[in-house]
């Protein structure tokens, strides 16, 4: 489906308030009405006259979320400069998973930190694990940044069904000897 960014966080955040449509101005005047016909326009109730787009829901069925740090419960923290959207994508999934650099007791949440740095409240959560690392080669600031050259070489091993194999078997072999 053919969506601005813009789109895609208003789609989230109208699953996770439960209402049919937000209107919005992202994407007008843009090509993406043209590629996605199943948009509608919306008229100004109020009568400025304007129309805006009504941007539907992104209801998700499952969202896999990692972030610095959790309770047991499930409210999630992000520590780092920027949250991106996991806060939206949580509310608007069915079923939230969390994996977390650390686990730690409710209490110690907003020990040294804002509590709105706990972008992820319990009432969207299914379940929260620790996973040292399990961002992968992306970033989890502050605890490590993005690697781009594992992303480069998981990007090289598309060019082949052996080379994902070969990428698979190393990957692996690194996991289990970590």
């Amino acid at each position: 489906m053919e969506l601005g960014e813009g789109m895609v966080y208003l789609g989230l955040y109208a699953a996770g308030i439960n209402m049919p449509f937000l209107p919005t101005r992202v994407g007008l005047g843009t090509d993406v009405l043209t590629h996605n016909p199943h948009l509608k326009l919306v008229a100004d109730p109020y009568g400025s006259g304007e129309e805006f787009v009504a941007m539907p829901p992104l209801k998700l069925d499952a969202a896999l979320i990692h972030m610095n740090r959790a309770d047991e419960l499930g409210n999630a923290q992000c520590t780092g400069p920027d949250p991106y959207f996991d806060h939206v994508f949580a509310a608007a999934a069915d079923q939230t998973f969390v994996s977390v650099e650390e686990i730690v007791p409710t209490g110690e949440l907003t020990n040294g930190h804002h509590p709105g740095t706990v972008a992820i409240k319990r009432m969207h959560v299914t379940g929260v694990i620790e996973a040292p690392g399990g961002a992968g080669f992306t970033s989890c600031e502050p605890n490590y940044s993005t690697n781009f050259a594992a992303q480069k070489e998981y990007a090289e091993s598309a060019a082949s069904p052996e080379a994902w194999d070969a990428y698979l078997r190393e990957f692996t072999s690194k996991e289990q000897s970590a």
